[in-house]
This record gives C-alpha cells, sequence and structure tokens, in this order.
C-alpha cells in the first residue's frame, strides 16, 4: 500500500546518505543510458528499507521484496524491448537516507530520480491488502482529474485483467508518485497480499515474472501502439 498525497508535506530535502554514498552518487549510478528506442522508463518498486509495507497474511512476506522482484522482471523485459530502465531502487532500501521526517524524505528522493532522468513513463509497483480476504485482483491508479492519465490506466488495466485473471476497474488515486512531476505516471496494485489464494501466487518467482511481462506489455502499448506480441520482450 502506499501513502496518499494529502499525508505527504513538500520539504526542502539535502543530500541522502545511504551506506556512507551521497545522493549524487546514487544519482550517478542512475544515470540514463541511450535507449535503442530512444524512450526511457523509471520503475518505482514501492517501499524497501525499514518501511516494508503490508505483509502477507499467511507467508508474512514483505510487499518491498515482491515490489522489487516484479519490478527486477519488468526492467529485464522493458530492457529486452529496447527501454532504458531507470529504477528507483534496486535493493531492499528505502530512499530516506536516514533524513527525517522518514516518508517525506523518501518519496522526495524518489521525486528527484524522476526528474533527473526526464522519462517517458514512470510505474510504481505495490500490492494491497483488505480486511475481508475474498477480495482480489490487480489494480491501477492514476491521477485525479487526468484525462490522460485515465486513457492509460484504463488499457493496462485491460491488459491485467486478461493476463492475470482480474476484473477490476482502473480509478482515480491522491498519491504523490503520481503527481509529483508532469511525466505519465501510474500506479499499480498487483494483488492483494491479504487473499491468501493470490498472497500464495504473488511470493513466487513465475508469477512475479507474469505480472511483470503482463506490465511491459501495457507499457509497450502506451507508448508504442500496439505491438506484435512475439517481438521484443519475451516471457522466458
Amino acid at each position: 500500500m502506499v501513502i496518499r498525497k494529502k499525508t505527504i508535506l513538500v520539504v526542502l530535502a539535502g543530500l541522502i546518505v545511504f551506506g556512507g554514498l551521497t545522493a549524487l552518487c546514487l544519482t550517478a549510478a542512475i544515470t540514463p543510458a541511450a535507449a535503442l528506442n530512444g524512450m526511457t522508463v523509471v520503475i518505482d518498486p514501492g517501499h524497501g528499507g525499514i518501511d516494508g509495507g503490508v505483509v502477507g497474511t499467511n507467508t508474512r512476506k514483505k510487499e518491498s521484496d515482491i515490489n522489487l522482484g516484479i519490478s527486477l522482471s519488468l526492467r529485464h523485459f522493458l530492457r529486452e524491448a529496447g527501454y532504458n530502465v531507470v529504477m528507483t531502487r534496486t535493493s531492499d532500501v528505502d530512499l530516506a537516507g536516514g533524513a527525517k521526517p522518514f516518508k517525506k524524505s523518501d518519496m522526495l528522493a524518489r521525486k528527484k530520480i524522476i526528474d533527473d532522468s526526464s522519462p517517458d513513463f514512470v510505474l510504481s509497483v505495490h500490492q494491497n491488502s483488505y480486511p475481508r480476504k475474498d477480495i482480489s485482483g490487480a489494480q491501477v491508479f492514476y491521477a485525479p482529474g487526468s484525462e490522460e492519465g485515465k486513457e492509460n490506466a484504463d488499457k493496462v488495466q485491460s491488459v491485467l485483467n486478461g493476463a492475470l485473471d482480474s476484473d477490476r476497474t482502473a480509478k482515480s488515486g491522491d498519491y504523490y508518485i503520481l503527481q509529483c512531476s508532469p511525466v505519465p505516471s501510474l500506479l499499480v496494485e498487483c494483488g492483494f497480499l491479504s487473499n491468501p489464494t493470490e498472497e500464495a501466487l504473488l511470493v513466487t518467482a513465475d508469477y512475479q515474472q507474469k505480472v511483470a511481462y503482463a506490465l511491459c506489455s501495457s507499457i509497450r502499448i502506451l507508448l508504442e501502439g500496439e505491438i506484435d506480441p512475439h517481438e521484443g520482450a519475451e516471457h522466458s
């Protein structure tokens, strides 16, 4: 799950220090290279480090770990399709770097990565949870009032519904990551860790790859138009 925009105040952030590295070093590590197709995508695996997000009902698996697994697979598929990919994190770390308040600093660091990358698209990857255990399915969110966001979210939701046997409708969500830059952005809750059946799938590498491939296909449709499913990324 994610922190909504209304809980995040815009504050000035200094250099972010993590493991002795400054934010300058972190930025250098994610400087975009030339994409084969000229396009860059930022993947934002939600949470990380001391912020594990929600946990699985039975497995107690952290959301942050599942987010990262799906995101790393998505990076692979997008790179195979010719995209340059920038990750907000590639390991189990938060981006606050010890700065306080924690969540505001973490989110501002993600915004900085997006701004520095000048991407064509941003996707934030999360998992959902709900008191009722029967609720399931991937859910796509877009920024409130954004017609482009709604159109993009509807397309991605359609792909996910078909690929993951979901039956959900894209919704607007007042999330900071969707509104912190002018770049087209979506947030995807890939499933419900509160649903035992879906949780059992989400914790496996095979299903994480399946989700990632569906996300890759939907991103390519948004940025390239209709694509040949036999070209570019392959689910292997």
